[in-house]
Formats: structure tokens, sequence, C-alpha cells
């Protein structure tokens, strides 16, 4: 009896343990540890992010470009949708209920549980028609955000756009502190800069009863924290040139690029067809986008940057200083105009060295300066000559920043070509008899003129003038020349030196000062001698076998002191010294004296409005 007394004890003492055990967790749970209430009052909180300010976007001349304006979203969060009379919400809206249907599905599938946009940039009328039937609508919220204005008509393909963030953006680690709806850069300094115009995000938690009405802060905001405002970025851009460029190429193709050959800061970056910014902000953005997408002129290409031709007559300029280099020509050097050779498009004496060459922009000669360059005795054959000669002259060619992007603050930068002997072995290889081909000089030499295979983009060409201005050396181009009260970033501070000799450079600018200034030059529609300004360029004419040629010139002014560097590509308009060239001295005018000079509107008027394709084919 004693034995089972005792047992009845220790059986009584375990239960009494247990029970012991499951109090004190119980009262550690509900009254010494908060985790739980929290997660219970978290059914009534509302966490709301704040989207900050996003940095503003100003000229060179602090003329403000971009700014911020008030929109409002209507989100939704799925799970907390409940009966949803889709008739009257879609009334009230006056939206197709196969849209709310959409966007309720694609919420859902992106998160049940954040919320996700229902209808965008709200009209003043739509968000007076649902603010005050918002209760009857559970899972439904109105959510404040800034938006982008554009004060200017111009500058859009730098500018870039901004637009709601898309799935895949969401997917990548970048975007990881993004949600559903909020706004993005897309293009241009928009993109580059994002991470700088974003700021940092804040966050408020609301205490909400079951309609949702707020009924304060929670816990006094003890958990909210505050967004920082994105830091404004200052471009290197002129407004004012900017708009004269694009009011002088409007109702062209074409690009027109102008550098501070000193600092590498962008001054105007021009590239027609073009579109007014605005036209991607705001309530129907979206159409607006497709439409332009969809235009044949494709005025969302961004020519500057995307579009690579060959460089024509500009070319020799490069050639020149190469060959140079090489020792295999002298500033004395002279050729015949051989037109067995190639075909030379203008009458002239003899070119007996390297100015008048470059006046007369004379074909043959640079045929010679090319094949002297490339052609030099360094192999027993032709063939492995001219494979060991083009390989040197590539190496030194590409030390201006051709052939490869020059890491401008923009995405979506092409490299452009600067050919090879791999990219010639491959051209000539007989894939029908699996064998290679030989090939020579005679094969290339269209290089010397700046045709055949090369491709370089409109920023790259004005690299290269600023590059020559600067005898030798480049920074690289960039638009935003401060970031908040800084300087730009450090990649653009660096010089970057080319693989020919700083001495060298001089000798080429006397004869691209005889090409605007000398009687009888190529680019004398470009001449501000009148107001003292000594102009140094050369023309292009590059062959286009789709139709009417293009026309190219790029200069840089004062020729002893250089300030701007500009290169202009036109397309199908004939020669560059009658077309692009005119062009490129109206903007070394506007940038150089600040205006035009009253007598100088008819060669606005000839750029603008002067068929130069139907004048020069005698149509």
């Amino acid at each position: 009896m004693q034995y089972l007394e005792g047992r009845k004890y220790v059986v009584q003492g375990i239960f009494l343990v247990v029970v012991l055990v499951f109090l004190t967790r119980l009262f550690f749970m509900q009254v010494l540890d908060g985790t739980y209430k929290l997660a219970a009052d978290r059914n009534t909180l509302q966490r709301i992010v704040q989207i900050p300010y996003r940095g503003l976007i100003y000229d060179r001349n602090n003329h403000l470009l971009v700014q911020n304006t008030p929109v409002y979203d209507l989100m939704v969060v799925p799970r907390e949708v409940k009966q949803l009379d889709s008739a009257r919400f879609c009334a009230l809206l006056q939206i197709p209920q196969e849209q709310l249907r959409t966007s309720l599905q694609a919420a859902k599938r992106y998160s049940r549980i954040k919320p996700s946009p229902v209808v965008q940039n709200l009209t003043t009328p739509d968000l007076a028609a649902i603010q005050d039937n918002l209760m009857d609508f559970p899972g439904f919220r109105i959510q404040a955000r800034m938006a982008r204005a554009y004060r200017t008509p111009s500058l859009a393909h730098a500018l870039g756009y901004v637009g709601a963030i898309t799935p895949a953006f969401l997917e990548k680690p970048r975007y990881a502190r993004y949600q559903a709806g909020e706004n993005v850069g897309i293009s241009g300094v928009e993109a580059f800069y994002e991470d700088t115009l974003m700021g940092r995000r804040g966050v408020q938690y609301k205490m909400v009863n079951v309609r949702g009405i707020e009924k304060g802060k929670f816990r006094g905001g003890e958990f909210d924290s505050l967004s920082l405002a994105g830091q404004d970025l200052h471009l290197s851009i002129d407004a004012e040139l900017q708009a004269y460029g694009e009011k002088l190429l409007a109702g062209r193709r074409g690009s027109m690029v102008a550098i501070d050959p000193k600092s590498g800061e962008i001054l105007a970056f021009v590239s027609v067809p073009n579109y007014d910014p605005q036209q991607l902000t705001g309530k129907g953005s979206g159409n607006r986008y497709m439409a332009l997408l969809n235009n044949p002129d494709r005025p969302l290409f961004d020519r500057p940057l995307m579009a690579t031709y060959p460089p024509g007559s500009v070319f020799k300029l490069v050639n020149e200083l190469v060959a140079l280099q090489l020792g295999v020509v002298t500033p004395n050097t002279g050729f015949e105009c051989n037109q067995k050779l190639v075909r030379c498009t203008h009458r002239h004496e003899p070119p007996r060295n390297v100015s008048i060459a470059i006046k007369q922009s004379c074909n043959p000669y640079f045929y010679q300066v090319l094949r002297a360059a490339v052609v030099r005795g360094q192999a027993n054959n032709k063939y492995d000559d001219a494979h060991i000669g083009l390989g040197q002259w590539q190496k030194m060619v590409k030390s201006f920043g051709l052939g490869e992007k020059l890491g401008v603050d923009m995405s979506q930068e092409k490299r452009g070509l600067i050919p090879s002997p791999e990219f010639y072995d491959h051209k000539f290889f007989d894939k029908k008899r699996n064998r290679q081909q030989r090939w020579s000089f005679r094969n290339v030499y269209s290089l010397a003129i700046g045709q055949g295979e090369i491709g370089i983009t409109g920023l790259q060409m004005a690299n290269v003038l600023a590059t020559i201005a600067n005898r030798g050396w480049y920074i690289t181009p960039h638009f935003v020349r401060s970031i908040g009260l800084g300087g730009p970033l450090p990649q653009f501070r660096q010089r970057h030196y080319t693989a020919v000799d700083t001495a060298l450079f001089k000798y080429i600018i006397p004869g691209m000062q005889l090409v605007v200034d000398g009687d009888g030059g190529t680019g004398e529609f470009a001449s501000l001698a009148q107001f003292g300004i000594s102009v140094a360029g050369k023309t292009g004419t590059v062959q286009n076998p789709h139709g009417f040629d293009h026309a190219t010139f790029a200069a840089f002014a004062p020729a002893n002191d250089p300030k701007i560097a500009i290169a202009v590509f036109i397309e199908n308009s004939g020669f560059g010294g009658t077309s692009a060239a005119p062009a490129a001295g109206l903007m070394i005018e506007k940038y150089l004296r600040r205006k035009v000079a009253p007598h100088r509107k008819r060669w606005e008027d000839w750029v603008m409005y002067g068929d130069f394709t139907r004048k020069l084919h005698g149509m």
C-alpha cells in the first residue's frame, strides 16, 4: 500500500511540473515577450513605404531641366480584398472590367501580401471619385508618389525617361529594394545614375481599423524611418546650345555632338529625329511609347551613341598621325594625285605636304600614306606584311578611343569597328572549300579614306577631334559635371593618351585650319574668321550604297585654345562642306559668342531648309 501511495504522489508531481511549465511559458509569451503581440498587432497595421524625392537635374548654367510632380496610384493587396463589387469599382474609375481583372491577376502573381498597382497616374477627378468610397473596397489604397516633369522639350535621348519597374527588373539584385509600381530610370542619365537619384526609402507604420481607417501611428512612430532625398545632378549640357542644335537639324536624320576638349564635358548631344521627353510621363505614357517605338522615323533611336557609320575623310587625320608616329612619312612628304590608285573627287595640284593634302582632301595622297604605314616590308611576302602592318595600325588607331566603348555615363553605347587582321581572315575565309584565302593591302585600302568596313559613332568622332585639339589626350566624354555638391565620377577626371607622340599633332592642325579658312577650303562654310575665331576642321562625304551620300564635318575652335570640339553627321545630305560644315559653324558661333550674328541667319535657313540632295544632284 505504501508503494502505491508513493506512485500516486510521483504522478501528481509530474502533472504539477507539466502544468507549471505551461503556465510559465504562457506567462512569458503573453506578458514578458512582445513578439507575439506585435505579430497580432500587424494584422491591424499598415506598412507604408515612403518614396523619397528623386534628385533634380540641371544644365551647366543651373537651369532646371527635370523636376518632380506629385501623382497618385491606386494600389491593391490581394489577400485583403473582400467581396469586391467590381462593377461599381470600375464605374467609379471609368475603366473596363477586363483591365481590373488583368491588374488583379498580375498583382496575385507578384505577391498576395505586398501592394501592387491597379491604376497609375490617377487624374484629379479619378482620385476624388475613388477616395471617398475607398472604405467600401478593402484591400485597395491610394499611394502618393513623385513623377518626373520635364521643363525642356529638348535633350530627350540624353535625359532618358523614368517608368514603372517591370517584373524583369524586380528579379535583379540591384532592384531588390523596389516594389511593384515604383518608378525606375529606364534609359539615359536617369538609368545610369539611378542609385544616386533615387535616394533612400522610408517606412511608416500606421494603425488602421477593420474598415481601413487610420487610427494613428503605431507605438508613436517607434519603428518608423525617414526617407532621404536623392542627390541632384548638374549636367555639362548647355541647354540653350542643345535647343539650337535641335532646331538646326529638325527634319533631318543624323547627330551632332559637342564636347569641351579640356574636361570631356558634353555640351550638346543632338539626335534627330527626336521627341519631347514629356511624352513618356503621365497617364497614357505607355501608349505614347508604343507609338514612338513603331514610328518609322525611329525617334527613340539614340544616333550619337548607337548609329555607326564610316567616318569618311575625317578619318584621314587619324591615318596621317599614325603614319607620322611610325616614321613612314614626314610633315613635308608629298605624293602624286594618282587616280589610278583611287578616285579623287577634287581637282587640284599634287599635294607637296600634309597641310595641303588635308586642305585638298586628296584621296590618292592618303591611300599612299596608309600603304606606307601598313606595307613596311616586315615579312617575306605582301600578304604576311599586310597582316602584321594592319595589326600595328589597328592598335594605334584604337588608342584614339575607337573600336571600343568610350565609357560615357549612358547605357547602350556601341563599340563601332576598327577592323583587325583577324577580321579580314574571317571575311576572306572560303567556307565552301574550308580554306583561308589570302588578302593584301589592295583588299583594305578603303580604310585610307575612312570607308569600307570601318564604323564609328558620332560621339567617338567628336572625341577624336577633342583628342586632336588637346594634342594627343582626352578625358572620357560625360554628361554629369557634378553630383550633389561633389564633382563628376572619378573615371571622368583621368586623361587617356594616344599611341601618337603629342609633339606630332601640331603638324596636322595648320592643314585643318586651311580646310575652313584657306582659299578654296572644303569647309569654308564653317569659317568664323570675320569674328576673329580660327576654326580647325575636316569635311567628309560618306558613300552610301542605299541612297544619297551622308555628310560629315568635325572641327574644334579656337584652333590655338580649343573650347569646343564638334562632330556633325547628316544622313543623305551629300558633301559635308555644304551641309554639315555650316551647321557646325553656327553651333561654334552660338557657344563661343552666345549668339548668332543677324547677317548669318541666312546660313540657319540654308541648314534648316536647304534641299542639299536635290541641289547637289541636279534634281
